[in-house]
């Protein structure tokens, strides 16, 4: 179990290190979706994956010892999957603005999204098993304290993430931060 516990930890850092450049640098600051009428749509993608990862850390992750909230966390990633496909669908039209999807780009989106689900598939590996033809689910209270370490860690930037996103699909919101890029000349 401890193996399993690192390698997700590892998927995990490794996909909030992408999705922070991905999502922030590139979508927020770079192509300043959020501003561009083609675009809207793919933001409120981005937004409403945004508000589910801190919900999946919470309920899936670090709620070990309660089913509900694993089952809530379950299904907030059936969500997010759901939510990815629109996304991936809708992106060719959203980024006609700059010829469409750079392939470096999707390259990164192919990485961040691995790294998401590969976490979540190794965390799932551990919670779940199979016996006499049903689904155990597993409490892991014992889990290494570093798990929930990164967990707790992780919680506060990807909630601030999820804020931001939301504070962009409002106009009132968003022009202080178009008034706060338009200050920095670089990147």
């Amino acid at each position: 179990m401890e193996t399993a516990i690192i390698i997700s930890s590892f998927f995990l850092v490794l996909f909030a290190v992408l999705a922070l450049y991905d999502g922030v640098y590139l979508h927020i600051f770079k192509y300043q979706l959020h501003n561009r009428e083609e675009s809207k749509t793919e933001h409120i993608t981005h937004t409403l994956r945004a508000v589910f990862f801190p919900a999946i850390l919470y309920f899936l992750f670090l709620k070990q010892d309660n089913h509900t909230s694993f089952v809530i966390g379950l299904t907030i990633v059936l969500l997010d999957i759901m939510v990815l496909g629109y996304d991936a669908f809708i992106e060719k039209d959203s980024r006609q603005f700059m010829g469409g999807l750079p392939r470096w780009e999707y390259i990164v989106h192919l990485f961040v999204n691995g790294f998401h689900f590969a976490s979540i598939a190794v965390y799932l590996s551990i919670r779940l098993t199979f016996q006499n033809g049903e689904i155990m689910i597993s409490n892991i209270n014992q889990s290494p304290g570093f798990f929930n370490l990164l967990i707790v860690n992780l919680l506060p930037g990807t909630i601030a993430m999820a804020i931001l996103h939301v504070f962009l699909c409002m106009p009132k919101t968003a022009h202080i931060w178009n008034n706060f890029r338009a200050k920095i000349n670089c990147c």
